[in-house]
């Protein structure tokens, strides 16, 4: 495994990452809404995400799906193209299926953790996560 440093490209900062995630939050958010509404529409009724299982499995896999495509066929979610950032593996390619859904799910550990996986950032050399570390990926700037 190749160290980040020696890749090509600038480690993306802490202060930058939770700018892209105000950024996404909003793509996010609409796109929950618009799965709600298309759920109310298909029948199921007013849901209550956190109380009902399946239903939060199911805005679970709308948040899944934004970012691990994006990560995967563009390398970078709209909040990562505003702020000039895309994410690649460790051999500076754009990260496979598996590694964006290891990521995303190193992700909700990094948060659950109260956000200590994201201030590893602070503390590593390469300004690297934990969802970074164990999905062998990183933001970098261009």
């Amino acid at each position: 495994m190749q160290d980040p440093k020696e890749s090509s490209g600038v480690p993306c900062g802490l202060f930058r990452r939770l700018t892209i995630i105000f950024y996404d939050s909003a793509v996010v958010l609409a796109l929950l809404m618009l799965a709600s509404w298309l759920a109310l529409l298909a029948g199921l009724g007013p849901r209550t995400a956190l109380k009902d299982p399946g239903y939060t499995l199911f805005l679970s896999l709308i948040c899944y799906f934004y970012l691990a495509w994006c990560w995967h066929r563009g390398g970078m979610t709209v909040g990562m193209r505003a702020w000039r950032v895309s994410i690649v593996d460790d051999l500076g390619n754009r990260p496979g299926w598996g590694k964006v859904t290891v990521r995303f799910l190193a992700a909700l550990l990094s948060t659950a953790a109260l956000g200590l996986g994201f201030l590893w950032a602070l503390f590593d050399p390469g300004k690297r996560t934990w969802h970074d570390i164990l999905s062998h990926t990183r933001l970098v700037r261009f």
